[in-house]
């Protein structure tokens, strides 16, 4: 019912996209679930979405529809089948498209004409008819290149700390990201809140279950790996993944939700070819 592909961007725009996807699913009514994430560029080609946030916001889904950096799961709503082209926005490349309203835009679904006019619905009719996933990449990293060809304010030093911040670590320590960055408490939090849409304490929290998450879809438990040191206990370890997956360990090894585990099964693919925080959480 659900199918999941995922291709890797060209390496001038790897600083911007995490990776292009297609997913499609054949059916009636259905809810599904949708892990913590990086902010999406999606072109719903056929079929409609609606949002429903963690913190309580409900955005229907647009033709285009941007998605912000989500602090917890979302669940989305469809009234049957539905296919989506999209791509995943790093932090450095939400900055760059939002400017400084990327962080009022987190757990937030908005439709991308408010960006870029009735000029993107071109770009959604081609994606219609082209035949396969390359075809359609090819076509979105000509866009994106566009998209991204003024980026000289990007804050590409902040966010590349973070994001070696957050990989060096199961648990990584504030302190650590001060020292790396020169920044202040306040300072830190303003911009990880504005490029990642949450404060370093609980994005932090946030890697830690995604990548707990990946290991227990794929391993079934976190045995031989440093992780299971990072949990307080076992119930602390359910609370944090469910809060940040919408699954419990347990639902996650029996593959509860289809849309979580073709994303993790798709995102282990691409190991060695895009960054550990896309492939291993």
């Amino acid at each position: 019912m659900i199918s999941l592909n995922y291709e890797t961007p060209i390496g001038s725009l790897a600083p911007f996209i995490s990776s292009f996807y297609r997913f499609a699913y054949e059916g009636g009514p259905t809810a599904e679930l949708e892990r913590a994430d990086r902010a999406q560029f999606r072109f719903y080609l056929r079929g409609e979405n609606e949002y429903r946030f963690a913190d309580g916001n409900i955005d229907k889904g647009h033709p285009v529809t941007i998605v912000g950096p989500t602090s917890g799961h979302c669940s989305t709503y469809s009234p049957g089948n539905v296919t989506v082209f999209g791509w995943g926005i790093t932090p450095v490349g939400w900055a760059a498209l939002m400017g400084p309203d990327a962080q009022k835009w987190a757990n937030r679904a908005f439709d991308a004409r408010m960006i870029f006019g009735d000029p993107i619905m071109d770009l959604h009719a081609a994606l219609i008819q082209c035949n396969t996933l390359s075809d359609q990449v090819a076509l979105a990293e000509i866009a994106a290149a566009e998209i991204y060809k003024n980026v000289d304010t990007a804050p590409f030093e902040f966010t590349s700390k973070v994001d070696l911040w957050l990989s060096s670590s199961c648990d990584p320590v504030i302190a650590d990201l001060i020292f790396a960055t020169g920044l202040s408490i306040r300072q830190l939090e303003r911009n990880t809140r504005r490029f990642y849409g949450l404060p370093p304490k609980k994005l932090a929290r946030k890697y830690r279950a995604l990548r707990a998450a990946h290991i227990l879809a794929n391993e079934g438990a976190l045995d031989g790996s440093d992780m299971e040191f990072v949990f307080y206990d076992q119930s602390h370890l359910i609370r944090e993944v469910k809060q940040f997956t919408g699954l419990t360990p347990s639902e996650l090894k029996a593959a509860a939700s289809q849309l979580t585990s073709a994303t993790i099964q798709g995102r282990d693919a691409m190991r060695g070819k895009v960054a550990p925080l896309v492939s291993e959480s």
